[in-house]
């Protein structure tokens, strides 16, 4: 029997077993987000958006790449013209983006926040801005209503160092005031640029900014990571847990503490690098930085193998971040087991997440987590949900069977958004859905036992439970301490 897109309470659940467990298992499971891009000012002052455009569009390069693709010109995409506007030549392109995600995640958002359940397209484009901006000057609809009407438990932002955390920490009082708004927005400790050494003045600039933030003097390398640690203690005591790393892959040359120091002092005078400084550097920082989240107990992440501002032309004019990015073809086994390995050996490796943007690289990532699992921590190192250009259906489905052929699915950790935007969190339900597709169709085709009690607990575990256990979250939010 064909199926209703919209209105069909069983999308992406093929069988009478995937709807069991999706409805009556993974679907009213707390969201725990342990990895976006979310603004946090924007939860501190519980900003209220003016209109769609502004909730939906802003930021968002992955719908700025499919507008490019149907011949939108720029200024609707990150340009001048009006919200209603972008919005429009948003509404048009949609028809055109069919067995894209974004047609599955953009109509999911209409349904879940606004109760709108029509195609969207160009003609129906004014009644749906008109509809859902009207949605968001209510207080259901501000951010922290989009946060409580998705059964946000915890939310983790991506933080440099050097960041204040101020508001973080403005969230954190009000809730060990008693503030109505329980849900707990942790910082996460995102070094990068304490790495990018492949520009003299742009380091030496960064440096700047963590000595403002530190209030102390860099003058050597001992300084330097003294002032890192500084900023690392400072992000424990604001509740943080996890650290993340965007690489292009693993460092992992050798080195010493005194030729680290060397190529700091040689940076720092302003000189440009050699390639095998700048390899030397970030290797001896990866280190130094795992080992220091090793010692507090958190979890590092690594998201690898983006290939970034590709089009010179559009960076020059709109930055990084604006959709210029792909996937990258990087050699990741041999760099990633050394540094593993290095880190294992003196028993100080953390657990650890790992995420692939190139699918060629599934089987690497479900072997290679298997090489350091040590039995401390049920999987300590984690093969690390779709990501990217990855989380959609076939991305999704990929890497758990990537994970069930050669670990354990059963011990992931689950979704996460990624996003920058707070109307994302039904790509949680998009991903329970093919989760609990795919335990289904085992179950009915008999290559799994028909024991819906368990398969349905392994699916609460892995929709949330296990990331609870794993990160050691707490339901109460964290009160400031600084």
């Amino acid at each position: 029997m064909k199926k209703h897109f919209l209105n069909d309470n069983d999308f992406l659940l093929q069988t009478e077993t995937a709807q069991e467990l999706y409805h009556s298992f993974a679907k009213s499971m707390p969201i725990i987000d342990y990895h976006c891009h979310l603004p946090p000012d924007q939860i501190a002052t519980d900003k209220q958006f003016e209109n769609l455009t502004q909730a939906w569009l802003y930021g968002d390069h992955y719908k700025w790449r499919a507008m490019r693709s149907n011949g939108v010109n720029e200024r609707f995409c990150t340009g001048d013209a009006a919200d209603i506007d972008k919005f429009q030549k948003w509404a048009e392109t949609v028809p055109y983006t069919l067995r894209n995600p974004l047609y599955h995640w953009t109509h999911l958002e209409l349904q879940r926040y606004f109760g709108i359940n029509d195609v969207l397209n160009g003609s129906n484009a004014r009644r749906v801005y008109e509809s859902c901006t009207e949605q968001l000057q209510r207080s259901s609809h501000s951010v922290r209503g989009l946060l409580n009407q998705m059964r946000v438990e915890t939310v983790c932002t991506t933080d440099d160092p050097a960041d204040s955390l101020e508001h973080h920490r403005k969230i954190a009082d009000e809730q060990a005031a008693g503030s109505e708004f329980t849900i707990s927005v942790l910082p996460t400790f995102r070094p990068d640029k304490a790495m990018a050494v492949e520009n003299a003045a742009e380091f030496n600039r960064y440096v700047a900014r963590l000595e403002e933030a530190d209030n102390s003097s860099i003058a050597t390398f001992d300084d330097f990571m003294g002032t890192l640690r500084n900023r690392h203690d400072y992000f424990a005591e604001m509740g943080c847990k996890l650290s993340d790393h965007g690489l292009e892959q693993i460092y992992a040359a050798d080195f010493t503490d005194e030729t680290v120091r060397s190529i700091f002092n040689k940076i720092r005078s302003g000189s440009e690098l050699s390639s095998s400084e700048v390899l030397t550097f970030k290797s001896a920082m990866l280190v130094y930085l795992a080992e220091m989240d090793w010692e507090k107990g958190w979890t590092q992440q690594f998201h690898l193998g983006a290939l970034r501002n590709n089009n010179s032309r559009m960076l020059s004019l709109l930055g990084p971040d604006t959709g210029w990015d792909s996937i990258g073809d990087f050699s990741q086994a041999r760099a990633l087991s050394s540094f593993l390995n290095r880190l294992d050996t003196s028993d100080k490796l953390a657990k650890t997440i790992i995420y692939n943007l190139n699918p060629a690289d599934n089987e690497i990532m479900a072997t290679m987590i298997g090489n350091f699992n040590d039995g401390s921590v049920a999987g300590k190192v984690q093969f690390g949900s779709g990501w990217w250009f990855l989380d959609q259906k076939d991305g999704m489905e990929k890497q758990m069977n990537a994970l069930s052929n050669m670990g354990l699915l059963s011990r992931f950790v689950g979704m996460l958004t990624d996003s920058r935007s707070f109307l994302s969190y039904p790509r949680h339900e998009y991903f329970r859905r093919i989760l609990c597709n795919l335990f289904g169709n085992d179950i009915e085709n008999g290559e799994l036992p028909d024991d819906i009690e368990w398969i349905g607990q392994v699916v609460q575990n892995i929709c949330y439970g296990n990331a609870k256990s794993y990160f050691g979250f707490s339901s109460k939010p964290v009160a400031a301490t600084v």
